[in-house]
C-alpha cells in the first residue's frame, strides 16, 4: 500500500527541536519525559501526521527543518536517534537519504539501551520509506548513515495505538515498590538503573526488590512504565530511589499477585517481527554473496548430514574446484571475521584440516584455519558418536574466526575462494562481520592483572583479589592474550568482578592435545554478586559428556551477571541449579554439545537478555523446574531478546514447568530435528514442578523452518505443547509467528502410561498466532506433515484437554486444522 509524503510545514511542525541544549551524540536518559509524544496534526494513529519526537545526533536539528539541502551527520558508530518519549506502535519511517547510497540500518528500543533490527542493512538513497507493521518502540536510531535528513515517524493507523498514561503515586516502601494502577494497562515494567527487572500483569501495584548488590552499598532508581496488549508503553513514572546497604537482602525478588481476576485484554493489531537479539556483528548468508568460478549455491532441503539441510536459510555455498568463490560486500566496518563452514571428515573420523583463502578488495589476507574435529557425528540420532562405521552423519558444521588485523571500511569486497594451495572441499554457510575494539583494564588500582597466561597465573590473581583485606582491589582484569586453561577457576568467600579485553582479545583455550576437558568458573561461598565478563572460552569438546562441560557451573549462589562471553565447543554455557537474581545478556553461544543455556531447581528473577545461539547439541535457552538439587518453586524469571538458530537437537526455547515466567522477544530459525518452541510438562523421571498455578506467558515469538524428527519417527512442530507428567496448566502465548515449518506449525501432544493419557492440556490461550507455509513434506513423514494446527491422535495416544486461539491467522498450510479426537477441544475466536 502506497503513502503520501507529509508537506514540509507539518514535517516542520512535527520535528521542532523541544529541548536544542541537548541535540549532541550519544543514548538519551530512558527516564526523560518532559513532551508529549502526540501526533503532529490530528490525534494519535489519525495517520494525519507525524509524531513529534526528540532527536539527538551530530546537528539533528537539520534531520527535520524542511530543508532538504541540509542533513544531521551520522556514521556506523554515531547515529541520528529519535526519541518518542513513550513507546508507541509505528506504522513506517520515512527519511531522506541525500547524495550516493547509503548502509543505513534501522533500529529500535524500548529503553533507549537495548536496540534491535526494524530493518534489514543495506544500500538506499533518496526519499526512503521503512514500514514497520505497528512495531512498538520508543527510540528509534538510523543507524549506518553519514547524511540523514527529513526524519518522520509515522504512527500506526489501526487497532490500539494511543500509550497508557504514566502509573502516579510511584513509591518506596522500604524495599517494596508500590504505585497505582492504570486505566487500561494490560500489565507494568520494572526498571532498575535503565534495566528491565521485572514484567508484571495487569493486578500489579507493588514489587519487592530486596537483592544485595554485593561488596559495596549501591544507590539503586526505579521507574515503572504501565504497557496495553497491543505493546503501547507509557513515559516512566516519577523515579524512586533506594540505597541499599551492602550485603543485605535475601534470595528473592518478590511479586505476589492479586488473586483478582485480570482485566480483559483488547484485540492486538499490527504487532512487530520478532528480532530476538541485538549482537555487535552483522550476519551475511553466503547464498546472498556474489559467486564465481564455478561455485554452486545448494539447497533448499531439510535433509540432516547434508550441506544445505544443515545450513542456515537450508541453502548454502560449495567451492569444489580450483579459483571457486563466494565475496561478500561488507554491511559494516569490520576488523574481524566469522565464517560457518564444512569441510570433510577423516575416512576414519577425528576430522581434517584444511585452510581457506581470504582477500579483502582483491587483495590476498591472512587465511581461514579450518578444522572438522568438532563436527561429523554419526549413528543413534540420541546419543551420536565419533565413528563413520556407527551409521548417517549429522552436526557437520563448525565456524572459525579470523582477526583481518586491520579496519575494512563499509562496502569492501571480502572474498572466500579455494585455491590451488587449499586441496579441500569446502560449504559456506554465512559469514559475520564485526568491528572489535580491545577494553583496557577500567583501574589498574582496583583491579590486578594474572603474571602470565597460564592456569595458575590466573587463579594466583583471583586468589590476590579474594583476600584484599584494604578493600581497594575489586577484581581481576585479563589483558589481551591466549590462556591455557586445563580445569575449573575458583571463585568464593567474596564477590569479584573477573573481566576480559573483549571476546576477541581475552581467550580462554582448553589443551590442544586432549579432549572433553571440564574447563570454566565454579562460583560458591559468599561469591554472590560477582560479575564476569568480555572474554572467549574455547573448549575441547568433541562429542557430548552430561555432568562436565560447562564454562559456568553454577549452584545455590545469587547476584551474578555474567556478560559478553564467547563459549564455543564446550558442553553448555550456563548451568544455574538454585540459582537467582543472575542476569546473563549479550553472550554468544555457538557449536555446544548440549544446552546453551538452562536454569533450575528453583532459580528465580534471572534476566536472560540479548543473548544469540548458534548449534547447540540440546535446547538453546531452557528453563527446567526440576527439585532434584535443592531450590522450590521456579519462578519470575524474563527470558527476552533472544535468538536460536541452527539448534541441531532439541528446541530454540525449551520450557519444562514453573510458573509467573515471561519469554518474550525470542527467534528461532532452522532447528534441525526438533520442535523451534517446546512448552512441556514432562519430568523425565526427575522430580519436578509442573506449570501453574501462575501464568507462564510466552510473548512475540518468531519461529522459521523450524521442526524436525526424532526419537524414532516423531514429528516436531514450530510450537510443541506437551501435557504429561506434571499439571499443563496456565498457558499464555500472545504473539507468534510461525514461517515454513518443516512439518506441522503448532502440535498439541499428551503423554500416556499404560495406554492412559497423564496430565490434559488446561487453561491455555493463544493470541495473535499466525501459521503459514506448513506443506506436505514428500518424506517418510508426509502423511503427518502439512497442518497449520494439529491435535495429535498418535503418539502413543490422542492429546488430551482443551486450547482456544483468538485471533488466529492460517495460510498457505495444506491443511489448517487437523483435529481427528474426541479427547481433545479447539476453540477459535
Amino acid at each position: 500500500m502506497g503513502t503520501t509524503r507529509p508537506t514540509t510545514s507539518a514535517r516542520r511542525r512535527a520535528w521542532r527541536p523541544v529541548l536544542a541544549a541537548v541535540l549532541s551524540t550519544g543514548l538519551l536518559a530512558t527516564s526523560w519525559q518532559a513532551f508529549s509524544a502526540e501526533a503532529a496534526t490530528g490525534p494519535a494513529g489519525s495517520g494525519a501526521g507525524p509524531l513529534t519526537a526528540r532527536l539527538s545526533g551530530d546537528g539533528a536539528a537539520r534531520a527535520h527543518d524542511g530543508d532538504p539541502d541540509t542533513y544531521a551527520k551520522g556514521s556506523a558508530a554515531h547515529w541520528v536517534q529519535a526519541d518518542l518519549g513513550a513507546t508507541r506502535r509505528l506504522d513506517r519511517v520515512e527519511l531522506a537519504l541525500p547524495g550516493k547510497a547509503q548502509q543505513v540500518q534501522l533500529q529500535g528500543s524500548v529503553n533507549g539501551r537495548d536496540f534491535v533490527e526494524l530493518s534489514d542493512s543495506r544500500a538506499r538513497q533518496g526519499h526512503v520509506t521503512l514500514r514497520l507493521d505497528g512495531a512498538p518502540v520508543r527510540y528509534v536510531r538510523v543507524a549506518g548513515a553519514q547524511r540523514v535528513g527529513e526524519l518522520s515517524l509515522f504512527p500506526a493507523t489501526s487497532g490500539d495505538t494511543a500509550p497508557p498514561g504514566a502509573p502516579r503515586n510511584v513509591r518506596l516502601d522500604g524495599a517494596t515498590l508500590r504505585w497505582e494502577q492504570v486505566p487500561g494497562a494490560s500489565g507494568y515494567d520494572v526498571y532498575a538503573d535503565g534495566r528491565l527487572r521485572a514484567g508484571l500483569p495487569a493486578t500489579a501495584t507493588r514489587w519487592q526488590d530486596t537483592t544485595a548488590p554485593g561488596g559495596t552499598t549501591h544507590r539503586t532508581t526505579y521507574t515503572v512504565r504501565a504497557r496495553d496488549a497491543a505493546g503501547n508503553q507509557s513515559p516512566d513514572g516519577r523515579t524512586a530511589t533506594r540505597t541499599v546497604a551492602a550485603g543485605t537482602g535475601s534470595s528473592r525478588a518478590a511479586f505476589t499477585p492479586s488473586p483478582a481476576k485480570p482485566a480483559p485484554q483488547p484485540r492486538r493489531a499490527g504487532a512487530r517481527a520478532t528480532t530476538g537479539a541485538t549482537m555487535p556483528y552483522t550476519t551475511v548468508e553466503a547464498e546472498s554473496g556474489a559467486i564465481g568460478g564455478g561455485a554452486q549455491v545448494v539447497g533448499p532441503n531439510r535433509r540432516i548430514g547434508d550441506v544445505a539441510g544443515e545450513a542456515s536459510g537450508r541453502k548454502a555455498v560449495t567451492l569444489k574446484q580450483t579459483g571457486q568463490y563466494v565475496e561478500f560486500t561488507t554491511p559494516v566496518e569490520t576488523n574481524t571475521l566469522v565464517t560457518r563452514f564444512s569441510i570433510p571428515d577423516a575416512p576414519g573420523g577425528g576430522g581434517t584440516n584444511a585452510k581457506l583463502n581470504v582477500y579483502v578488495n582483491g587483495q590476498k589476507t591472512k587465511p581461514f584455519d579450518l578444522t572438522s574435529r568438532y563436527a561429523w557425528l554419526y549413528g543413534p540420532e540420541a546419543a551420536p558418536v565419533n565413528d563413520p562405521g556407527a551409521g548417517p552423519a549429522r552436526h557437520i558444521y563448525d565456524e572459525a574466526q579470523l582477526d583481518l588485523g586491520r579496519t575494512v571500511p563499509a562496502g569492501s569486497k571480502v572474498r572466500l575462494q579455494k585455491d590451488a594451495d587449499s586441496p579441500s572441499t569446502y560449504a559456506v554457510d554465512f559469514v559475520d562481520f564485526e568491528k572489535a575494539a580491545a577494553a583496557p583494564n577500567p583501574d589498574r588500582r582496583a583491579f590486578v592483572e594474572p603474571a602470565g597466561f597460564g592456569h595458575q597465573d590466573v587463579q594466583n590473581a583471583l586468589d590476590r583479589a579474594r583476600m584484599d583485606t584494604t578493600g581497594t582491589i575489586k577484581g581481576v582484569y585479563l589483558p589481551p592474550g591466549d590462556y591455557r586453561t586445563s580445569s575449573k577457576f575458583q571463585v568464593y568467600l567474596k564477590p569479584v568482578k573477573v573481566i576480559g579485553a573483549g571476546p576477541w582479545f581475552t581467550r580462554f583455550h582448553a589443551p590442544a592435545g586432549q579432549q572433553n576437558t571440564d574447563v570454566g568458573f565454579r562460583a560458591a561461598d559468599g561469591a554472590d554478586g560477582s560479575t564476569f565478563a568480555g572474554f572467549a572460552y574455547f573448549g575441547n569438546y568433541t562429542s557430548r559428556i552430561d555432568g562436565p562441560g560447562k564454562v559456568f557451573d553454577f549452584q545455590h549462589i545469587s547476584g551474578i551477571t555474567i556478560e559478553n562471553i564467547w563459549a564455543e565447543h564446550m558442553v553448555c554455557l550456563y548451568w544455574g541449579a538454585d540459582t537467582d537474581r543472575m542476569t546473563i545478556r549479550n553472550n554468544r553461544i555457538r557449536n555446544t554439545f548440549a544446552d546453551g543455556l538452562n536454569m533450575t531447581n528453583g532459580s528465580s528473577d534471572n534476566l536472560v537478555t540479548d543473548n544469540e545461539a548458534r548449534a547447540t547439541g540440546d535446547d538453546s535457552f531452557a528453563l527446567f523446574s526440576a527439585l532434584d538439587s535443592g531450590g522450590g518453586e521456579q519462578t519470575h524469571n524474563v527470558y527476552e531478546n533472544l535468538t536460536a538458530k541452527l539448534t541441531w537437537r532439541a528446541a530454540g526455547l525449551a520450557v519444562y514447568g514453573g510458573q509467573l515466567n515471561t519469554f518474550r522477544n525470542v527467534r528461532v530459525v532452522d532447528t534441525l530435528v526438533y520442535s523451534g518452541v517446546t512448552i512441556s510438562s514432562l519430568d523425565f523421571g526427575i522430580p519436578m514442578n509442573g506449570f501453574g498455578p501462575g501464568r507462564t506467558t510466552f510473548e512475540n515469538l518468531g519461529i522459521e523452518r523450524a521442526g524436525g524428527h526424532f526419537w524414532n519417527g516423531q514429528t516436531f512442530p514450530g510450537i510443541w505443547l506437551y501435557s504429561a507428567s506434571k499439571p499443563f496448566r496456565a498457558i499464555r502465548v500472545n504473539g507468534a509467528t510461525i514461517t515454513d515449518p518443516t512439518y506441522h506449525g503448532i502440535m498439541f501432544q499428551t503423554n500416556y502410561v499404560g495406554q492412559q493419557p497423564q496430565n490434559p492440556v488446561q487453561d491455555t490461550e493463544l493470541s495473535d498466532v499466525t501459521v503459514s507455509g506448513a506443506k506436505k513434506s514428500g518424506d517418510e513423514y508426509n502423511e503427518r506433515s502439512g497442518f497449520g494446527v494439529w491435535a495429535n491422535e498418535a503418539a502413543g495416544g490422542p492429546a488430551v484437554g482443551q486450547a482456544a486461539f483468538h485471533r488466529l491467522t492460517l495460510r498457505d498450510n495444506a491443511q489448517n486444522i487437523r483435529n481427528t479426537t474426541s479427547t481433545f477441544k479447539i476453540t477459535v475466536d
